[in-house]
């Protein structure tokens, strides 16, 4: 659903400006740094990039989920770094609060989330939790009016600028499942909170994750999210929902973007007296991309208007986040060959987004979760 059609192509044409003026200029800066500029940030908060999802009420932009994947297609068109310093707060960090927070919390936490005074961060995997987000283990345990916390979680994005986190644990130890767990509104500043070394990672260098220790971490009973103990997982999987047509949305982002400078290339590069471009093989390779790249595209902004419509959109954002990803890894492995041996090479930038988009297709739920999640659907459907 887009609102009001002329502010918002206004507002995409400035996201535009700024990646292909600001953001791609800097990519190979933020690659050899591993940090993105401090000038980069306080623009991306000026623009209001941190309260894309956060409502009016609290100082946001309060977009749309089509108008947001509108945005993303645009963002997804640099290094994938630069939104991930953004998609915690203008995600899963922060949803859970707004979908299930009560009236004072959200008053508490959007406004500065929206700001980007506070950055957001997902605190659900764990060292034996990943892919079976119900069976974690770190344990908040009541004692009077607070709740005492302990336990690791593991590969938590933006984690070392954290300044809230939307923490997952279990406060009923005898519910080993789903109706065990809480989630809990954690000030990154309270004390018993620790942090692991940053972690090396294949590519998105600028983009940060480690491990966040818990150590008897007293935590406000008020801090649970919606005042309820034990909904915390379907607090967990309605973000999740949502953050599925996120990601697939950078995914047409970033894919666009490579496979626009393979094509720049194919027209460029001439062997045998001619365009590689006009070798029918590479063609080919071309015209695979565009078809994939037009089906995820359409594939999203189906799913983001039925979210905006209030359907049950759990099929489709899976449907989005598994095919999106793996179109996008596709893309990239044939964008590097045809770029052929400078493909390879660095200097070109695409083997590092070959690198980059290769997380697309584990975090926020795997692709094999996302086939899971679609059959079980499928099969509920057929037999209701």
């Amino acid at each position: 659903m887009i609102r009001d059609q002329e502010m918002m192509n206004a507002f995409l044409d400035t996201v535009s400006s700024f990646v292909r003026d600001t953001l791609v200029p800097n990519e190979d800066l933020v690659a050899e740094t591993d940090a993105i500029p401090e000038s980069i940030v306080a623009q991306m908060k000026d623009m209001g990039l941190f309260g894309l999802t956060v409502p009016e009420a609290y100082g946001g932009l309060e977009l749309t989920m089509e108008e947001e994947s509108l945005v993303m297609f645009e963002l997804g068109k640099t290094s994938p770094a630069f939104r991930s310093l953004i998609g915690t707060t203008v995600g899963i960090g922060s949803q859970g609060i707004l979908m299930d927070g009560t009236e004072e919390q959200k008053q508490a936490w959007l406004p500065r989330l929206a700001s980007g005074e506070v950055i957001a961060s997902f605190a659900l995997t764990e060292p034996g939790s990943g892919s079976d987000a119900a069976s974690i283990r770190t344990a908040a345990v009541r004692d009077g009016d607070e709740y005492v916390i302990n336990g690791t979680k593991r590969f938590i994005t933006n984690a070392p600028h954290a300044g809230v986190f939307t923490l997952m644990a279990r406060t009923n130890p005898d519910d080993k499942g789903a109706g065990g767990i809480s989630a809990f509104i954690v000030d990154a500043r309270t004390p018993g909170i620790s942090f692991g070394k940053n972690d090396r990672k294949m590519g998105q260098r600028g983009a940060h994750t480690c491990d966040v220790i818990f150590e008897d971490c007293r935590v406000p009973a008020a801090n649970i999210i919606g005042l309820q103990e034990g909904r915390g997982f379907k607090t967990a999987m309605k973000v999740l929902d949502k953050g599925r047509i996120h990601i697939g949305a950078i995914c047409v982002g970033v894919a666009e973007r490579m496979l626009n400078d393979a094509l720049n290339y194919a027209i460029e590069r001439q062997q045998f007296g001619q365009r590689i471009a006009d070798f029918q093989l590479v063609q080919a390779m071309l015209a695979d991309s565009k078809a994939e790249l037009y089906a995820a595209r359409s594939m999203v902004l189906d799913a983001a208007r039925r979210r905006d419509l209030g359907e049950d959109i759990v099929t489709e954002a899976a449907c989005c986040k598994m095919y999106a990803s793996e179109m996008c890894g596709r893309v990239a492995d044939r964008a590097v060959q045809i770029f052929g041996g400078a493909g390879y090479m660095t200097e070109y930038g695409i083997e590092r987004f070959y690198r980059d988009v290769r997380l697309f297709r584990i975090y926020e739920g795997t692709t094999q979760i996302q086939q899971i999640i679609i059959a079980r659907n499928m099969v509920r459907a057929a037999t209701a």
